[in-house]
């Protein structure tokens, strides 16, 4: 992830079982298009998305990968380098929601901490065929450390503010790590300075004494 100027460039990855909604969602996001017949990712695509936010200029490039268990393996070629995952379940599908646990416990053990998760319940059009409580999905997302959504990309709800929260997550994250980041090099040089002053002191004194 580069930035300059105030342009931040940040790769977000989907994951999640096929046809809980992924395409649906980034479709709906980044064209404000929704297709009631289900479209299958072959591997993965990706979109982009420009937004302004609080002044900066966010560039987003959504990877939106395949959900079949065969092409399960391919999931670390895409996420490897992501600054963020949308892990995505069906909220009538608790089979789903227990595939999203998986991905948690994957970019966890390969990234740690460096990268923001999202936990989205899609598909809330559907709720009288609920199989996932809202509070259970809360409970895990907050015992791991991720962020929860519930959304329906066929209403358009939630959409925006999940990715909008998403994407002020990582601008504040980057911005925390180069702040610190400064301080500590300038911590470091001031540690040298004092260094350099206090040789060039004791050279003085010990030239004077050195005279006497």
């Amino acid at each position: 992830m580069a930035t300059n100027n105030g342009i931040y460039n940040f790769k977000v990855v989907l994951l999640g079982e096929g046809c809980v909604g992924k395409t649906s969602l980034v479709l709906r996001y980044v064209e404000d298009k929704f297709n009631e017949n289900h479209i299958s990712t072959v591997q993965a695509s990706f979109l982009n998305k420009k937004i302004n936010f609080d002044g900066d200029h966010v560039n987003l490039a959504i990877w939106d990968t395949a959900g079949q268990e065969k092409f399960h393996a391919l999931g670390p070629i895409y996420y490897r380098s992501s600054n963020g995952a949308v892990l995505v379940y069906d909220i009538t599908d608790e089979d789903s929601f227990n595939k999203v646990k998986n991905w948690v416990k994957e970019l966890r053990k390969m990234l740690g901490t460096d990268i923001h998760l999202a936990i989205v319940g899609n598909k809330i059009d559907l709720a009288r065929d609920r199989h996932v409580t809202l509070e259970e999905a809360q409970v895990y997302s907050e015992k791991v450390g991720a962020m929860h959504f519930e959304t329906s990309a066929k209403l358009n709800e939630g959409v925006d503010e999940l990715f909008l929260a998403l994407t002020e997550k990582m601008v504040h994250d980057y911005k925390l790590k180069t702040n610190n980041g400064n301080s500590h090099r300038q911590n470091l040089q001031n540690a040298v300075n004092v260094v350099d002053d206090e040789t060039s002191v004791n050279s003085s004194t010990g030239s004077c004494c050195g005279r006497g």
